[in-house]
């Protein structure tokens, strides 16, 4: 990296189409709108994204939420009604990037396009980055690219995040038979689609690897249940001592996405609420109407 004001991004490359099977779980996976609940939309950065404003009272700010799903399925559409259920307890507008998939779109291009909406919002110092899975990994790695720069969020949120796509945590193999949504199979399906050759042990993919002094106070959730929860917990620990402000919240029992796979559950509330009030306990930003 080159210093501070510097975004050195690492160069786009080409990457190949996606499989039949791939677009069939593509198209299963994303979700749909209908007609009297499509959110706004806004093209941010040169990026479509779905907006998802507080029901009631002027957005405090944005969370920019990046959607999971390996880095090669998912769509913010699948994440409204649970989007809408953080801006409403936060008080903030949710951003939801369509950001491109590998392995159309390998490494680092999803993080191009993040980058961009994220240099976009107008007020990065207030603005909180948030991600599940996937989008955890994407989140933990804008958080990097922005210390860097100068331009540090006000906080982050990593839900189930992918955070080792070298996958050696012991709970991919341990937690295998708990955990009915994702796998080792599945990460290392994921690297392969997404890396295409670029090193798994980068931080800009596996944020295990990454300076804790590039992070800005985190909030991490994770399942019990989960493959991904050691890495989850190495990386709160890793954080704690390298003193920075770390908010760890297990949820017991539970397995991959939670939040966002049992909605209404007694887990995911707590978690919904927790998230709420990390976001709310951080630096207040002024409201977009009185701007």
């Amino acid at each position: 990296m080159t210093g501070a004001g510097a975004w050195d991004l690492p160069p786009l490359r080409d990457g190949h189409p996606a499989d039949e099977s791939l677009l069939e779980r593509r198209a299963r996976a994303a979700g749909s709108l209908g007609e009297g609940d499509a959110p706004k939309e806004a093209v941010i950065g040169g990026v479509r994204c779905l907006l998802i404003e507080p029901a009631t009272g002027a957005a405090q700010g944005d969370i920019l939420y990046l959607h999971g799903g390996g880095y090669r399925l998912g769509s913010p559409v699948a994440y409204v009604v649970y989007a809408q259920g953080i801006a409403d307890q936060a008080g903030r507008r949710i951003i939801l990037p369509f950001y491109p998939l590998a392995p159309d779109n390998p490494f680092p291009a999803a993080l191009h396009s993040i980058v961009a909406v994220y240099r976009a919002l107008e007020d990065r110092q207030s603005a909180v980055i948030a991600g599940d899975s996937a989008g955890g990994g994407l989140t933990a790695a804008l958080c990097i690219l922005a210390a860097q720069a100068g331009e540090r969020p006000a906080g982050a949120i990593l839900v189930s995040p992918m955070l080792d796509l070298t996958a050696q945590s012991e709970s991919l193999d341990r937690n295998a038979a708990r955990d009915p949504l994702f796998s080792k199979a599945a990460v290392l399906d994921s690297a392969q689609l997404y890396l295409q050759g670029h090193t798994p042990d980068d931080p800009l993919v596996s944020a295990l690897q990454a300076d804790p002094a590039d992070f800005p106070p985190m909030l991490i959730l994770t399942g019990s249940a989960e493959v991904l929860l050691d890495e989850a917990l190495a990386f709160a620990t890793k954080l704690a001592l390298g003193d920075r402000r770390v908010t760890l919240h297990v949820a017991s029992g539970m397995g991959h996405v939670w939040p966002l796979m049992a909605p209404g559950s007694p887990d995911a509330v707590d978690a919904v609420a927790a998230i709420a009030a990390f976001v709310q306990a951080l630096k207040p930003a002024v409201s977009r109407a009185s701007m």
